[in-house]
């Protein structure tokens, strides 16, 4: 006999508090030898055994659930050890609810290019235009509470913008304590500020007042000396002299202008582009990129990346950004199918098909996902019964012999769909039952004996899996915090609460297959004519002693 274990003992949880369904990792000694060995999770009174991951004899990860206690021990009980205690605790946190005034982050929208011919700042609100420090000195925000101030000043504002602005309010707040020298220097600053905007475009005249003056002498000096002259002939001639020189100058002033403006109108329009490429260039690379990161398998990267091109362009009117924002949305559409394929690819484990799950529901993929997985994995486990069946009964029926070898449970090397199970059955089960049992009954068992072995730990190792994955489906926790934000979470309980029914349904399902299964090969004559055709298919050389029977009524148990 194997001598006793110790029962175990819990000494760390991390972390030590937090809300329901908080993921926790709890370290302790002889926390049980494998995963069937632990039979009981208690934290603060609530049964945490359905979410539990045993990972070793030191280690368990699990989700708190909806505790009767704010705080409380942890309790881990094992076959081999018994009922455990615990030298920490755990306090459970009530979950606090956001307010409208509270800070949360949220998408910056990206400004608009700034154009040069005009020289204005489009679609920039006048807020974002206003200086952070008006007076140009260094702030130092005061210790006058806000309350005294407000009743100081009624009904004023110290916001430099507002029309209630009061500049007693905003000096008091922001530099109480600034020296009188200081406050001069604010004075200057603001003169010279307001003396810019006054000046305006008087400085563009005052730029080319030499060119007008310049202009003034040359014409003042023609009509001096048309004055002398005295003649008409030849004041005629002068005119005429002086109309054509200045109907050249003006026609070439206005070909070399019209060149000089026209390339100045196409560099401004090259810049304009370029800055519109260079403010935008996630939006105009996001395509090239949703490529790539589905390539590495980064597809958390391709959902963050996705929801910020949604928020900020997903209602745009601009035609260039409406044709890039579409080949996002053709290439999201192609992620949506190909994450649905993988989820409803079998087999696979619990924690691909939560991970899945999660980045269809940020998505926002129609349907129910979740409950389409919940169906595949349950014909996956239909088949995988009959699969074993056929495969047990085309090889009985090319024996000879009613005695041959068993097949080998870690070793079974078969090309049916359970290959895939056997090594992963015999991990998570242990083999207690056939390590006290003489080789040589490997050669003696009945294949029917040998089937019932192997369907039975096939369910068992099937079961669990499915079932926790309907308890995740129930209590929302398969979903993200974005997809509980959109009240995609909701719905989806309010769809479980509908289902209830429907998973019954599929338990029940898998049960009297398994029964009936089991009937087929130990007694096919419980059965109708149709059932023995899709359960039975056996040879019967002969009746199973009750040794064997003994031995199938302890396996199905």
């Amino acid at each position: 006999m194997s001598r006793a274990r110790q029962p175990p003992l819990v000494t760390g949880i991390s972390p030590n508090e937090g809300i329901s369904w908080t993921k926790v990792t709890i370290r302790g000694e002889n926390l049980g030898t494998g995963p069937t060995d632990l039979i009981g999770l208690t934290i603060c009174g609530h049964n945490c055994l359905l979410t539990a991951e045993w990972m070793s004899a030191s280690k368990i990860v699990c989700r708190v659930g909806q505790a009767k206690n704010d705080k409380g021990d942890i309790i881990v009980t094992t076959k081999s050890g018994g009922k455990g205690t615990s030298t920490v605790s755990f306090k459970l946190l009530k979950p606090e609810k956001i307010g409208i005034l509270d800070q949360s982050a949220v998408w910056v929208d990206e400004m608009n290019y700034y154009d040069m011919r005009t020289d204005r700042n489009k679609g920039i609100p006048p807020l974002s235009l206003r200086p952070a420090n008006p007076l140009g000195i260094e702030i130092d925000k005061g210790r006058f509470p806000q309350k005294d101030l407000e009743s100081l000043f009624p009904g004023m504002s110290a916001d430099f913008t507002s029309e209630n602005f009061s500049a007693a309010w905003y000096l008091i707040e922001n530099h109480s304590t600034t020296s009188f020298d200081q406050l001069k220097t604010a004075v200057v600053n603001l003169k010279k500020q307001a003396n810019k905007k006054n000046e305006g475009s008087l400085a563009y005249v005052k730029g080319g007042l030499s060119t007008f003056f310049e202009a003034q002498d040359a014409l003042s000096a023609i009509h001096q000396k048309l004055e002398a002259d005295g003649t008409e002939k030849v004041e005629g001639s002068m005119t005429q002299k002086l109309e054509n020189v200045l109907n050249r100058a003006s026609n070439t002033a206005d070909t070399l202008f019209q060149e000089v403006l026209g390339r100045k109108d196409k560099a401004d329009s090259t810049r304009n582009a370029l800055n519109v490429l260079q403010r935008f260039k996630f939006l105009f690379n996001l395509p090239l990129n949703i490529e790539r990161n589905i390539q590495k398998g980064d597809y958390d990267v391709v959902i963050n990346d996705y929801e910020k091109a949604k928020s900020l362009f997903g209602k745009t009117e601009v035609q260039v950004f409406k044709k890039y924002y579409a080949e996002v949305e053709t290439r999201i559409e192609a992620l949506r199918e190909l994450l649905l394929d993988k989820l409803l690819e079998t087999p696979s484990t619990l924690h691909d098909q939560k991970r899945y799950i999660r980045y269809l529901s940020d998505l926002h993929a129609p349907g129910d996902p979740a409950w389409q997985c919940i169906g595949a994995q349950h014909q996956w486990i239909l088949q995988l019964m009959h699969s074993c069946k056929e495969s047990y009964v085309k090889e009985q029926k090319g024996k000879d012999t009613f005695l041959f070898p068993m097949l080998d449970l870690d070793s079974d090397v078969r090309p049916s769909p359970i290959g895939h199970l056997s090594q992963t059955a015999s991990l998570k089960r242990g083999s207690s039952f056939q390590s006290g049992r003489d080789d040589a009954w490997r050669y003696k068992a009945p294949q029917q004996v040998v089937f019932v072995e192997k369907l039975t730990k096939l369910v068992v190792s099937q079961l669990p899996n499915f079932w926790k994955l309907w308890v995740s489906y129930v209590n929302g926790s398969l979903f993200s915090e974005t997809a509980e934000k959109s009240g995609q979470m909701e719905r989806s309980k309010k769809n479980a609460r509908q289902r209830q029914n429907d998973f019954k349904k599929m338990i029940q399902e898998v049960m009297h297959s398994l029964v009936k299964l089991i009937r087929g090969a130990l007694l096919p004559f419980s059965l109708r004519e149709g059932e023995l055709r899709q359960y039975g298919g056996w040879e019967m050389k002969s009746e199973l002693s009750g040794q064997w029977l003994t031995h199938v009524i302890q396996t199905v148990r």
